[in-house]
């Protein structure tokens, strides 16, 4: 079975074609992680510890400068994974098994392939304040083509895989409306309303977000969610999980 297992926050266990994926990894206490002169407060800790989610095969991880998407813990765990999929900038802070998956281009394990996409975690030129971040495509003969899309916040992003990776089945978008001083009061990554977008985008006939709780930056989250997807006609195709559920993809 192909499936989904939500940790909490962007840490999601993906079993997709008989390997072990992990998103994001975030495994600290809930507490104050300061980023510069900022901080980010989480509020809630992750539904399985890394001994209790075990070895994967690779992780895939959309970029590591923020606590939020890769904490002290989460660090351990992937210096000690046998495969990261990253930025290139994350590979060259990190080294280690951190391999960088350029935009398009496709990193094989066996018959599975993962594509590197853009993501854009912030408005239009906010690249320089908020860093390099990536999303991913899964794909195989005879498997649902998953989207992970990483703190992205563009629709035009989301056009770019559409059109080059499309037809997407299955969507694992990062949500929450995430806001700091840093870009204002602009989107670092989708708000509900663009989520139900992106998904008329792609075409998916399941979305599973992530990141839309657990931290104290995001504005919008699972009863938003649920609302604007009823709104634009898409419910049946939302599944919000809960910490420690395990969606079917």
């Amino acid at each position: 079975m192909n499936a989904l297992t939500y940790l909490g926050g962007p840490t999601a266990l993906i079993e997709y074609g008989g390997l072990r994926l992990l998103t994001d990894p975030t495994f600290d206490a809930p507490g104050d992680y300061p980023i510069g002169e900022r901080k980010l407060v989480k509020l809630a800790g992750p539904a399985l510890s890394t001994d209790e989610v075990g070895a994967v095969d690779t992780v895939l991880l959309s970029h590591d400068q923020h606590p939020d998407n890769l904490d002290k813990a989460g660090r351990g765990y992937a210096a000690a994974s046998p495969l990261v999929l990253s930025t290139r900038s994350a590979a060259e802070r990190l080294g280690g098994p951190v391999r960088a998956l350029p935009n398009w281009e496709t990193h094989k394990i066996g018959d599975i392939r993962i594509t590197g996409t853009p993501a854009q975690h912030g408005p239009d030129g906010s690249e320089h304040l908020v860093g390099e971040v990536t999303g991913f495509v899964l794909s195989g003969d005879g498997l649902p083509t998953v989207y992970v899309s990483g703190d992205n916040a563009s629709l035009d992003v989301v056009r770019q895989v559409a059109g080059r990776s499309g037809p997407i089945d299955v969507a694992v978008l990062f949500v929450g409306a995430a806001r700091t001083p840093l870009v204002g009061d602009a989107d670092l990554t989708l708000s509900s309303a663009n989520a139900a977008r992106a998904t008329e985008i792609l075409g998916a006939r399941r979305v599973v977000p992530l990141h839309f709780e657990q931290w104290g930056h995001f504005t919008q989250g699972a009863d938003s969610l649920t609302a604007a997807f009823a709104q634009a006609g898409l419910s049946e195709r939302l599944h919000v999980p809960k910490p420690g559920e395990t969606v079917e993809l």
